[in-house]
């Protein structure tokens, strides 16, 4: 075993024990509650644009997208930009290494305001970067994707838009078949099941209407009824957990799908 290797594997025992640690865990969700209060989150750029996201998540996603290395990433809801442009970069970086031909990111959103338009527009990432303006759970609007999709490869999905239960479950079961085996789907903000309702006062979702109950809801029907890809090949779907030990600081608990 190389001494790379040796160091993964001491990492990965570390990781398994870290997500046994019920203080640590409990004093992670503590500053998980307190970082709400100031919209910690919102206070980080990746190259010149707002990402909105935690930094952890931020070098997951990195770590995750090294270990699929797909050619199409999808993401739903666009924001500001900085998550598409981040994946982008990644792509970019990832395809000087190893050969990627056409490196994309599709990003989905159902209002693309004008100047956060031009902002990744004007970005250098822009050539890897199409944009596609309507409701992610539109079904004209997928169809789009999904013809755009079957040029790629290898797809990974990134669901960030509206966090309702119904809206999630819609994206999931319209968006799984496009998941390669062996790559994710990735639910964001599936902590809002975690967090008492006081934070979500002014939103249509809360505890007991969020990604994560929309996750259980799939993965239950997964085992009693059969949904298959675009090519026809049987879907199934589990928990990987590894990322969220590795960060304990993470938006996306019981939110990382692998296709197995």
């Amino acid at each position: 075993m190389s001494e790379h290797k040796k160091f993964r594997s001491k990492c990965n025992r570390e990781i398994k024990k870290q997500g046994k640690n019920k203080y640590f865990k409990l004093i992670t969700k503590k500053w998980m509650r307190e970082s709400l209060k100031t919209n910690y989150s919102y206070h980080f750029e990746w190259l010149g644009r707002p990402i909105i996201q935690y930094p952890q998540d931020i070098v997951a996603m990195q770590n995750l997208i090294w270990t699929v290395k797909p050619d199409l990433i999808i993401e739903t809801g666009i924001a500001r930009g900085g998550s598409i442009i981040f994946y982008a970069s990644i792509l970019k970086l990832i395809s000087l290494n190893i050969k990627i031909r056409s490196p994309k990111v599709l990003g989905v959103d159902i209002d693309i305001r004008k100047h956060n338009k031009k902002s990744i527009l004007s970005h250098p990432m822009s050539k890897y970067i199409e944009m596609i303006e309507g409701s992610s759970t539109n079904k004209s609007i997928f169809e789009k994707i999904k013809k755009r999709s079957k040029k790629a490869k290898k797809i990974l999905v990134i669901l960030d838009s509206k966090h309702t239960h119904d809206h999630v479950l819609e994206e999931i079961k319209l968006y799984a078949p496009l998941v390669s085996k062996g790559s994710y789907i990735v639910v964001f903000d599936t902590i809002i099941d975690e967090l008492p309702n006081k934070y979500n006062k002014t939103r249509p979702w809360s505890k007991g209407n969020s990604p994560k109950t929309a996750v259980f809801e799939y993965l239950k029907s997964l085992k009693n009824e059969k949904y298959y890809d675009l090519k026809g090949n049987k879907l199934n779907f589990k928990i990987d957990n590894y990322y969220e030990n590795q960060n304990l600081i993470t938006v996306a608990p019981s939110g990382f799908l692998k296709r197995i």
